[in-house]
């Protein structure tokens, strides 16, 4: 009996440094891209103080643009949001909503709102999708069009936005997200200083308890809701800190889903969106990576801080959890098909670099963090671990996350300052350090439910729940 007690204690030492060393791995990635991010945001905002975005759009050449705004179940926010996007400073756009089969009002709404009717549009590619219902325009917003097909899922929805799109970009995004006015044109500079980019990804941030009016942010503040609060942050570390560092070190993987802009020809020639992935926002990406990179093309993959869609996000754990475990499914179910990829030097620093960042970093990180936390306090509550240990793990598990979270809201307040109240930056800095005593571990349990999801080949998005946008009066009408 006590050999097998101190074989357990050795296993439960053994994965415990096995713990202590993945997170220090983890975190020299996160201070890695923390650093190239702070550098890359300050020579961007250093580039964007000469740029006159008018000038910008006057100039020759500027291409235009079709949004597209996958609808299902949209009810609560479809119309502002039309309005949001029928409302953006730029010279020349169409705005494409595909209504994907809607069970509630949401095509009803839409019709009466823009004052639709039938109209005729053709095809101008063939990537296979649901049967397309009806296709209308508006009457009094001749850039607004409106296509009703059978519900096929959000890839299937973008597929046939590609089949009718008549222009050389697209943005794709969703139907409940606001765009900021500029956000076209500075998302669509990458690809006018570079003929060879062909994906731009934006910043999304959180649009809960902001006030809109006519369609246009009129107010920003801090939602009230703490799992709101909570998620303002994540998506500040996430897109400041991460996705800026990776842009910068030429290695970006992910362009949300929320809004991102793409080359029509270059998303044609790899087949469109993947319908048999909850992730195909990923997908696309990284296809569009291995594309270019197994036949040795010229392409340029990026990501620009300032453009930002304000996106609603769960205000309850229970929707938040079905979020988290459909990313975490997404991105096991992306990594996997890709894995040719993994440590491939044929595909350069993604195959190298990027790829197993993600697949052992953040695809197989909750099955070892999540296991890691509760081994450590077995091994504490047993005695089996030393005081050394015990700050160590402290340090790289909680003091390390508070001190990126910190800095992400720096970076925040430094460049671009969307959250202009006092009190809702003390709250940021408050927030970053109690996130790590108990919803940090909460995201870990839905990530590793994800990912056990994933191994069972769980299917389907799970239902989202709108309450819809805060409102201002409209001062016109009095």
């Amino acid at each position: 009996m006590t050999v097998f007690i101190r074989l357990l204690e050795i296993l439960l030492e053994g994965f415990n440094y096995v713990v202590l060393s993945y997170f220090i791995l983890l975190n020299f990635f996160y201070l890695l891209t923390t650093i190239f991010a702070f550098f890359a945001l300050r020579k961007y905002a250093r580039r964007m103080e000469a740029v006159d975005l008018q000038s910008l759009m006057a100039k020759a050449g500027v291409p235009p643009v079709t949004l597209f705004a996958p609808a299902y179940n949209e009810e609560a926010t479809c119309v502002e949001s039309i309005r949001a996007l029928l409302a953006l400073n730029y010279p020349e756009y169409e705005v494409l909503v595909i209504n994907d089969g809607s069970k509630d009002s949401t095509m009803e709404q839409l019709i009466n709102a823009f004052d639709l009717k039938p109209a005729a549009r053709y095809r101008v590619a063939d990537i296979d999708a649901a049967a397309v219902r009806g296709i209308y325009r508006s009457e009094y917003q001749p850039n607004l069009w409106v296509i009703d097909k059978e519900n096929g899922g959000k890839a299937d929805a973008l597929n046939v936005g590609i089949n009718y799109c008549r222009t050389p970009l697209f943005c794709a995004m969703d139907a409940d997200s606001i765009l900021e006015r500029d956000a076209l044109i500075r998302i669509v500079r990458p690809f006018l200083e570079d003929a060879h980019t062909v994906a731009a990804g934006g910043i999304i941030r959180i649009v809960n308890d902001c006030t809109l009016q006519k369609g246009t942010l009129t107010k920003i503040r801090l939602p009230k809701n703490i799992w709101a609060k909570f998620q303002v942050l994540e998506y500040l570390r996430a897109f400041l800190s991460g996705r800026m560092g990776w842009h910068a070190l030429k290695s970006t993987l992910i362009i949300s889903g929320a809004f991102g802009m793409f080359k029509r020809s270059a998303v044609v020639a790899v087949g469109g969106y993947a319908h048999d992935t909850v992730g195909e926002d990923m997908e696309l990406v990284v296809k569009l990576h291995r594309y270019h990179l197994e036949r040795k093309l010229p392409y340029t993959v990026s990501f620009v801080p300032d453009p930002v869609a304000w996106t609603e996000c769960p205000e309850s754990t229970k929707i938040l959890g079905r979020q988290r475990d459909r990313w975490q499914r997404g991105l096991f179910e992306v990594l996997s098909r890709h894995r040719v990829m993994l440590l491939n030097p044929k595909y350069g620093r993604i195959g190298m670099f990027a790829f197993p960042y993600f697949y052992f970093l953040e695809m197989l990180g909750p099955a070892i963090e999540m296991p890691g936390y509760v081994t450590f306090l077995i091994a504490v509550i047993w005695g089996s671990v030393s005081y050394t240990y015990m700050a160590a793990f402290f340090v790289v598990s909680f003091i390390f996350g508070m001190a990126l979270s910190l800095f992400s809201v720096a970076l925040e307040e430094l460049t671009f300052r969307r959250y202009p109240r006092t009190r809702d930056l003390f709250q940021l800095f408050f927030l970053a350090i109690i996130e790590n005593f108990g919803y940090r571990q909460l995201t870990i349990y839905w990530r590793m439910h994800g990912f056990i999801s994933a191994l069972r080949k769980v299917e389907g998005w799970g239902k989202m729940e709108r309450k819809g946008f805060a409102t201002a009066p409209d001062e016109s009408s009095k």
